[in-house]
């Protein structure tokens, strides 16, 4: 598993998505699939990647099943990520360790230059490399990104240890909004934030015990954009 206390667990949530949508601020349009996630901490509109189908599909797959029903936030690490997606946090009991739940499958790796892990990029949480020299998605947990601004100089250094350098997009985004970038090319994203970051930052700053779990609940409603 990676650093950081282990990545296998991710993002659970309850959606209904189908079809074309449009927003009322005129910042959603197209094919694209777009879910609203609700909580008590705000809400978040996110858009699905076309280019990333295995996940989407699969996503949607089990959004239409109900698999997430009754999620919550299970990992929150505050300038790094909130994370859900397992099945085991359906009335969990308070201080029970999470993350290891899914639906028995996996989702081969789908790597794309174009997305990264800029701040509010969605992606799919794995086993470590150990066990999974493929890098195959979890079936079911993904993350949210918060993450935290990098200087240029931060970037280049980590250029170091990658194949490839950052793309002037990606570049343009670690610098103003932030993110982290030490886990492009390691974990499949497949979508974004467009509205509600702030959301995302007031879920990353929630008191955690110490398998950084939520102290307080945080349950999902995700719902069709309209």
């Amino acid at each position: 598993m990676m650093k950081k206390t282990g990545f296998i667990r991710l993002l659970y949530v309850t959606c209904i998505l189908i079809g074309s949508v449009s927003y009322a601020q005129g910042q959603l349009s197209g094919p694209e699939q777009y879910i609203k996630i609700e909580t008590d901490h705000g809400d978040m509109v996110i858009k699905l990647y076309d280019q990333t189908p295995g996940h989407r599909d699969n996503m949607l797959k089990l959004i239409g099943e109900s698999f997430y029903e009754g999620h919550i936030f299970h990992r929150v690490i505050k300038d790094f990520m909130i994370q859900g997606g397992d099945p085991h946090s359906v009335e969990a009991e308070k201080g029970q360790r999470l993350g290891t739940g899914g639906p028995g499958y996996t989702i081969p790796a789908e790597f794309n230059e174009s997305f990264f892990h800029k701040k509010g990029a969605l992606a799919a949480a794995r086993m470590g490399d150990q066990v999974n020299p493929e890098k195959a998605s979890s079936g079911s947990q993904f993350y949210i990104v918060q993450g935290r601004e990098y200087t240029t100089d931060m970037l280049k250094k980590l250029e170091e240890r990658r194949s490839s350098p950052f793309t002037p997009e990606a570049i343009e985004a670690y610098t103003t909004l932030g993110g982290t970038p030490h886990l492009d090319g390691a974990y499949t994203v497949f979508g974004e934030v467009v509205e509600g970051l702030d959301v995302v930052d007031r879920i990353a700053s929630s008191q955690t015990d110490s398998y950084n779990r939520p102290l307080e609940d945080i349950v999902y409603r995700i719902i069709l954009v309209k």
